[in-house]
């Protein structure tokens, strides 16, 4: 079963989402060119204020995180996994992880994509102060596999009778 919660934000003139390793997404109401890893302020949550089910599901060991960041018509997805080690404490942000490192904002680890990496018409949308929607969305990957099982299973089963 997947779950999942919705951050909004708003984008800024000085998101410059350069950073190769993390992206954060904040509260603060501005934002200076020297954070270069936010890509979205104003933010109506950060990680302590995640549904409970969420925070509960980014907390297993084998969880995948999937957040997708919308700005005006353009969207990019973050591939991430969740850990029992993450706190999920910090009451002003939300940061996404290449690494392995852990704080209290640590939402994910081991990041498919940082700031840096994100689309660059999206970023162009943030800094135009549009709205942000980031959604993030937690499952196990045993349940993944599960229901990739059972699709396959499907498929051969159209498969067998069709020929």
């Amino acid at each position: 079963m997947f779950v999942h919660d919705v951050v909004k934000a708003q984008g800024h003139g000085n998101i410059r989402a350069l950073h190769r390793n993390t992206l954060e997404i904040t509260k603060d109401p501005a934002v200076t060119p020297r954070g270069d890893c936010i890509v979205a302020c104003r933010a109506n949550k950060a990680a302590a204020d995640l549904r409970p089910e969420v925070r509960e599901r980014i907390r297993h060991l084998d969880s995948l995180v999937i957040v997708v960041i919308r700005a005006g018509p353009v969207q990019d997805v973050v591939l991430c996994e969740g850990s029992p080690r993450l706190t999920l404490r910090d009451r002003s942000r939300i940061i996404i992880r290449k690494s392995t490192y852990v704080d209290d904002a640590t939402i994910c680890i081991r990041a498919n994509k940082a700031a840096a990496d994100l689309d660059r018409r999206l970023i162009n949308y943030i800094c135009m102060c549009s709205e942000v929607e980031v959604e993030i969305i937690a499952g196990r990957l045993s349940e993944i596999k599960e229901f990739l099982r059972g699709q396959e299973e499907a498929h051969q089963s159209d498969c067998s009778a069709s020929g």
